[in-house]
């Protein structure tokens, strides 16, 4: 079954630009830091970053070389099964509680287990949903 825990994301945009990517983690692996999840898209010549990472304040601390300044933000991180429906479970139980998703971003792998990030408009009550 999917267990829901509170944590800390680091989010970020900046002008988007070839190589960006590989310099963000390359910072970041640099520092000796994990990152756990990442969601990065470019819109509109901007690049936005949301990342799962093993430690914000080396996280943090890397890029700011970079002259970014990411800010925390609460979400929620799901890891579940790596079976058929199991995301769709996940999200009936947030609809049933009449919680609004405002976005979510995952990865399967070929394990066992998955793991995605949402961010909804109660987190809180999310978590419990998802929990019971």
């Amino acid at each position: 079954m999917a267990k829901a825990k509170k944590v800390k994301q680091l989010s970020f945009s900046m002008p988007d630009r070839p190589g960006l990517l590989s310099e963000i983690t390359g910072a970041i692996s640099g520092a000796k830091v994990n990152i756990n999840a990442v969601c990065a898209y470019a819109m509109d010549n901007n690049a936005f970053f949301m990342m799962i990472i093993e430690s914000n304040a080396k996280a943090k601390k890397a890029v700011s070389k970079l002259n970014i300044t990411p800010k925390e933000e609460d979400v929620i991180a799901v890891e579940m099964p790596n079976t058929t429906g199991s995301l769709q479970k996940v999200a009936k139980r947030i609809s049933d509680a009449g919680i609004n998703i405002n976005y979510m971003y995952g990865t399967a792998g070929a394990g066992k287990s998955s793991v995605c990030v949402f961010s909804t408009s109660d987190d809180k009550k999310a978590i419990k949903a998802i929990n019971k």
